[in-house]
């Protein structure tokens, strides 16, 4: 399995912009399918964006199309999110997530979780 470490999350307005990462160790992401989810009261875990092992972006959640963007660099073993145009419903525990997969989106694949980091957007 891969340890995975996310950071970055922090206390924002509504509009600004933030970046996650996620440092990965013990295994290199480069034969993982990576993804980020979010989980907030009352909603349940979420899934926001994923890359397949290539590093090709498979899918994003519909509301975060065209604000957030996903990347990897396999040579410093780290995922990031690139949130912009944060809103209120953004808000979350924001998890990076690694799966074994060639490419999915499906929680139950993924088999090393980060611990999350918390973004808040206020108004």
């Amino acid at each position: 399995q891969v340890q995975l470490v996310e950071s970055g999350g922090r206390l924002v307005q509504a509009g600004d912009s933030l970046r996650l990462s996620c440092e990965g160790s013990g295994r290199t992401f480069g034969n993982h399918a990576m993804a980020w989810f979010r989980q907030s009261p009352g909603r349940g875990r979420e899934f926001v964006a994923a890359l397949d092992w290539a590093g090709n972006t498979f899918d994003y959640l519909n509301s975060v199309k065209g604000r957030f963007t996903i990347s990897r660099d396999n040579a410093e073993n780290t995922l990031y999110l690139q949130m912009n145009s944060l809103k209120n419903e953004d808000t979350a525990i924001y998890y990076c997530a690694a799966s074994e997969y060639v490419r999915t989106c499906v929680p139950r694949d993924f088999n090393s979780w980060g611990q999350g980091t918390q973004v808040t957007v206020s108004s």
